[in-house]
């Protein structure tokens, strides 16, 4: 069973209509947003349980829940054939797929995957080793979108990044070290946007496979951005470039 802790990761996966085995609730916590995470329970037959909020800490293993736990079963895997194909479904839009080479802090993980759910993502690709897991923390900093957007875990980032190639997607590196510009790059086409570890960057063998590798140009002492704050840039740059590729049509 997964844990989920948090208003946002336990609404998300009840929205989302992710079985849930039961959700556990802190006794004297009563307001608009828990009561319409009881209402969805009801509704989909969920039992709801009032506990003393040291019984949530212990089953939460934190005090950090806002007083609501659930346990649900445990996601099923996702390939990146899934991802494939669910994006090359999606009518009228380009597959868009985000890669990170390394992320290991979870509320990095939880924020990436946030704002790829938000800017029309069609999945995020993580390696199995060396990088954080779908934890419950990476639930809370996604707000949810976890419970929405694919993950597909690979064994080996580098071939999934030539099996991408191989099914039409140009990959773009984001490096404070980039050949140019990120508003440089035309993001129209099917693309996949890789995205190193905090501190680390892009692997060198990671960076010989992307076709071009771009930059955020920043002012001052600053010279790189946090992976979440990154992938938001250039996330919302490709959006902007497609939807103004769709008006010209």
């Amino acid at each position: 069973m997964d844990r989920l802790t948090g208003i946002h990761a336990v609404k998300e996966a009840l929205e989302a209509q992710r079985p849930i085995d039961r959700i556990t609730i802190a006794k004297g916590r009563q307001d608009t947003r828990v009561e319409e995470i009881v209402q969805l329970a009801r509704k989909q037959g969920i039992p709801v349980r009032f506990e003393d909020r040291g019984q949530l800490d212990r089953l939460a293993n934190s005090k950090d829940h806002q007083g609501v736990v659930a346990l649900a079963a445990a996601r099923a895997a996702v390939t990146l054939e899934d991802i494939l194909t669910q994006a090359n479904a999606s009518q009228g839009q380009t597959g868009l797929l985000v890669l990170l080479d390394g992320v290991e802090d979870p509320h990095n993980l939880g924020a990436v995957i946030r704002t790829a759910l938000a800017a029309g993502a069609h999945g995020v690709v993580i390696p199995e080793r060396r990088a954080a897991g779908l934890t419950d923390t990476v639930a809370r900093a996604s707000a949810g979108a976890l419970a929405h957007l694919p993950i597909a875990k690979v064994t080996n980032l580098v071939r999934a990044m030539e099996e991408l190639k191989e099914a039409g997607y140009w990959l773009v590196g984001l490096d404070e070290d980039g050949d140019k510009d990120y508003t440089e790059a035309d993001y129209t086409s099917p693309i996949g946007i890789v995205l190193g570890g905090e501190g680390k960057g892009l692997h060198e063998l990671t960076r010989k496979r992307c076709d071009f590798v771009v930059s955020l140009p920043t002012t001052g002492p600053v010279k790189s951005l946090n992976v979440s704050v990154a992938a938001g840039v250039v996330l919302f740059e490709a959006r902007r470039q497609r939807n103004a590729h769709t008006r010209m049509k």
